[in-house]
Order: structure tokens, then C-alpha cells, then sequence
């Protein structure tokens, strides 16, 4: 898979290929618990939030993992994010996972060029993004996954549907009794078909008079097909024990875009007990301090926290809830709050 990722990340982060991918909702992360480190655990993310962050860690599923979450993305322009998620062991060391992620916009009134002002009544965009993920512990060390998503943007008469790839890995070491605290993920993410729009609204009908009988036709556009936003990420963890009941976690992470800035992601988790988790973080790409050739509405801090209880005296049976707000200039932040059963 690294000699795959390799020439990926040649032509990645290339600034005179910015803005020309679509299907750019595939780099959001609707996630709160990785969203509120900005995303540093590449190497340790475990469950439902591994579909999205790698694909690997949804290895590390013991039974069953469901999780649900909800953002107000851009906070003051009516738009949202839902994702739904589902993990199932299958098999020794083989893990299943299912995630369903709509984007919505609201309502948007339908405009003519006859009636500019509006009053015809509205309409939804619909982006909804499936994923159908395969993951395997090859050893207590290794781990790997694979993961199919289809890429759906559609209004009532205009559509374009693509098919994508991801693939990750995820190495487990350490320096304490359990060897476990040392983490390194890589993962390539998006790779697949170009999409292309179609349907009847790129179609006109036109009423020809010049001859009699006058008859109409239809002239249907040809759109443009463009490529998804393809990456590679690469990222390390490290789980430090400061006493009996805390822990704390260091991150860091390199993301090579195709289509956009590379990005550079530090971050910390504070856990006690494994039932307070406080996390914040930061991500970094060029120019991101220039108003003027800023291209990301992100501006860098990111934070977010997670509340976790057992379920019954079964240890391993947990119910959470998770936070997390990433800073923006302009509109007044993201933010993500979600809900999880590890059965």
C-alpha cells in the first residue's frame, strides 16, 4: 500500500491544481472525537470513526460499535452534517463496518431567469456518502482495512454518483509492559472514479417558429466530468501514563492533498479514568495566517471532550458522548456532538 501511496503524494498538495476536485465533502470529518484533536489520531483511531479516519482501526472492534453524530457546520449558514455508524465483529480478527454520512443545506428557493426573485418554492441538495468497510488484525502489531464509498450529489433533476477507494494500515508498538503505547497509521483515501453531472436539468427545450408548422426540441449540456479529492495521510500516537488513573496522548499528523494545501495537525488527549477525555488541537497549512491568500475557512484550533460510562458490570460495555468545535473565519465555528455503544 506505501508504494502505492508514493506517487500519490508526488503530485499531492500541487497549488495550481486547488479548487478543480469536486465531491470536496469528502474531506469533512463528521466525527467529534477525532475532529476535536484535528484529526491526529491516524495511528490510534479505534471503532465506527476509524470508516473515516482509518480504515485500519476499525479492526480494533471487540464486539459490536454504533455511533451517531450531528454537525452545525459553519454555524449561521443552516447547514448540516448527519453520519450514522455501524461496526460488527465477524470473524477471529475480521471486522465489518457500515457509515451513512447526508450533508444538508437547507431550503433554497428556486430561481428563473424569468422570475429572479424567487416565489416558484424550494429546494434540497442531497450529498450522501456510503461506506462499506473491511478491516483485519493480521497480528497483535498489524493492522489493515479497506474501504468502498459511494459519492452521491443530487438535486430533484441533476445528478452525479462516484465510487471510491480507501485503504489503510495501522502498526502497534511501545515502550511500556503491554507494548502498546506507540502507534503509526497510514492510510490513502479517495481514490476512484471521476464523476459527472446529468440528468434532465441540463437539458433546454426550445420552440422553433421560424418555419410552419413551428415544432420544439430538446438540447441536452454536456457537463464536465471532474476528479474526487484523493490524499495520504500519515500520523503517529503516543499514550504516556502520568499516574494510576490518567493518560495522556500526543499527536501528530501530515496530510498530502491532491487538490489542496498539505496540512500539518498537532494535538493532546487528557483521559481519566477512561471515563473524561479532554482533547484540543491544532492544523496548520500554508498561508493559513493571511486573510488574503487563506484558502481553507478553517483557521487552526480545534477542541472537544467525551463523557464515557459502563453499561452494567461488564466493563467493556460502554455508552458516550462526545464534542468537539474546530474555529472558522468567517461564520462562528463547527460543531459536532455525538453519541456511541460499544457492546
Amino acid at each position: 500500500m506505501i508504494a502505492i501511496a508514493l506517487p500519490l503524494a508526488v503530485t499531492a498538495g500541487n497549488p495550481d491544481r486547488a479548487g478543480q476536485a469536486g465531491a470536496t465533502e469528502l474531506l469533512i470529518n463528521p466525527w467529534p472525537k477525532s475532529s476535536g484533536w484535528a484529526g491526529v489520531n491516524n495511528g490510534s483511531v479505534h471503532g465506527v470513526e476509524a470508516i473515516f479516519g482509518n480504515v485500519a482501526g476499525v479492526a480494533f472492534t471487540k464486539k459490536t460499535e454504533i455511533a451517531f453524530a450531528h454537525s452545525i457546520w459553519l454555524k449561521g449558514t443552516d447547514m448540516s452534517i448527519n453520519v450514522l455508524g455501524l461496526t460488527q465483529k465477524v470473524g477471529e480478527g475480521s471486522v465489518l463496518g457500515l457509515s451513512i454520512m447526508s450533508f444538508s443545506f437547507g431550503d433554497i428557493p428556486i430561481t428563473t431567469v424569468d422570475q429572479p426573485e424567487g416565489g416558484l418554492g424550494d429546494f434540497n441538495p442531497q450529498f450522501l456518502n456510503i461506506s462499506l468497510c473491511y478491516a483485519k488484525a493480521f497480528s497483535n502489531s498489524i493492522y489493515g482495512g479497506l474501504n468502498v464509498k459511494v459519492v452521491n450529489e443530487s438535486i430533484s433533476n441533476v445528478s452525479a454518483t462516484g465510487v471510491a477507494l480507501d485503504a489503510g494500515i495501522q502498526y502497534v508498538t511501545g515502550f511500556n509492559a503491554d507494548r502498546d503505547n506507540f502507534k503509526i497509521g497510514i492510510n490513502l483515501k479517495n481514490v476512484g472514479t471521476p464523476m459527472k453531472f446529468g440528468g434532465d436539468g441540463l437539458s433546454t427545450r426550445t420552440l422553433v417558429t421560424s418555419v410552419s408548422p413551428s415544432y420544439e426540441y430538446t438540447v441536452e449540456q454536456r457537463a464536465n466530468g471532474f476528479e474526487i479529492p484523493s490524499l495520504l495521510g500519515i500520523g503517529i500516537n503516543y499514550d504516556s501514563k502520568l499516574a494510576k488513573d490518567h493518560r495522556l496522548s500526543f499527536g501528530l499528523g501530515f496530510t498530502s492533498n491532491s487538490f489542496t494545501q498539505d496540512t500539518y495537525q498537532g494535538g493532546l488527549e487528557y483521559s481519566f479514568k477512561e471515563l473524561v477525555m479532554l482533547r484540543a488541537g491544532y492544523m496548520y497549512e500554508q498561508d493559513l495566517f493571511d486573510d488574503e491568500l487563506r484558502t481553507t475557512v478553517y483557521t487552526g484550533p480545534c477542541a472537544g471532550m467525551t463523557l464515557q460510562v459502563p453499561l452494567g458490570k461488564d466493563k467493556n460495555t460502554k455508552f458516550g458522548i462526545d464534542y468537539s468545535y474546530r474555529a472558522t473565519n468567517p461564520f462562528d465555528g463547527t460543531h459536532t456532538l455525538g453519541a456511541y455503544f460499544i457492546l
